[in-house]
């Protein structure tokens, strides 16, 4: 494991860091499947990609979790575009160590968020090594029963009634911060609808779930979640809209 978290964060440092485009033939497979809305399959489009990058454009990374070869990245890019945007990308490492698959969500940096953090600060360190299981299942459930499922009359056998600390930007922190946030959306004619979990990255106390749902149109959902002493304490999320077309074939899950 820990090797394929090293080999995602050399890739990104000679990709995003240097923007070199040569690390292409070091580090990506020749099958490369993408899955982002903003390249096409393929190292070649990769390639492109980063020799287009300009002189503005860094990543800040704020967290990084594996699990088997599922390498996730939780950070800020700058210069991708006006403004900066918080972004989850997965990487798939295959047995040769290269990158075989990519996954990603992207939302703008909002600078006054409801609960005053920002969409990326609080802890980083992953610890709690021999409860990723245990947290891993925790976690699952709770997007079964209530992510999925809706039922929101349990949330508090999975969510700490004690800190709740929230980096969803419209989202005030505790439960009764994400209850008035869910009933301003609905009132906008969003409502939180997850229909089908595509991952669970799950490593020490964090744990992260890859859903697909609607937010007032079909939406991507990346939910990262810490956990400690078997209640969530603390959320970051990317609500991406799904785009009506894709620069490939592959979806975006």
């Amino acid at each position: 494991m820990g090797n394929a978290k090293n080999t995602v964060l050399s890739a990104a440092a000679e990709l995003f860091g240097k923007k070199d485009p040569a690390a292409v033939d070091r580090w990506v497979a020749p099958t490369y499947k993408q899955h982002s809305a903003l390249a096409a399959d393929g190292p070649e489009a990769l390639r492109q990609l980063v020799t287009g990058l300009g002189p503005d454009f860094h990543y800040e990374g704020s967290r990084v979790i594996a699990a088997g070869d599922l390498v996730a990245l939780h950070g800020t890019y700058y210069g991708f575009g006006p403004d900066p945007l918080v972004g989850f990308d997965i990487f798939r490492v295959d047995d040769d160590g290269k990158l075989a698959e990519h996954w990603d969500a992207m939302a703008p940096v909002v600078k006054d968020t409801a609960s005053g953090r920002t969409q990326t600060d609080g802890p980083t360190q992953v610890i709690d090594l021999e409860k990723t299981e245990e947290n891993r299942a925790l976690v699952t459930e709770f997007a079964r029963k209530v992510l999925v499922g809706a039922d929101y009359s349990v949330l508090t056998d999975f969510i700490s009634t004690e800190t709740y600390a929230q980096h969803n930007p419209e989202a005030a922190d505790g439960l009764d911060g994400f209850g008035a946030a869910a009933a301003k959306w609905a009132g906008q004619g969003k409502n939180l609808v997850y229909k089908k979990v595509h991952k669970v990255i799950a490593e020490g106390d964090f744990v992260l779930v890859q859903s697909e749902g609607e937010f007032g149109g079909p939406a991507a959902y990346y939910d990262l979640f810490r956990v400690q002493n078997g209640k969530i304490v603390e959320h970051w999320d990317v609500i991406a809209p799904v785009p009506a077309q894709l620069p490939h074939g592959n979806g975006l899950f």
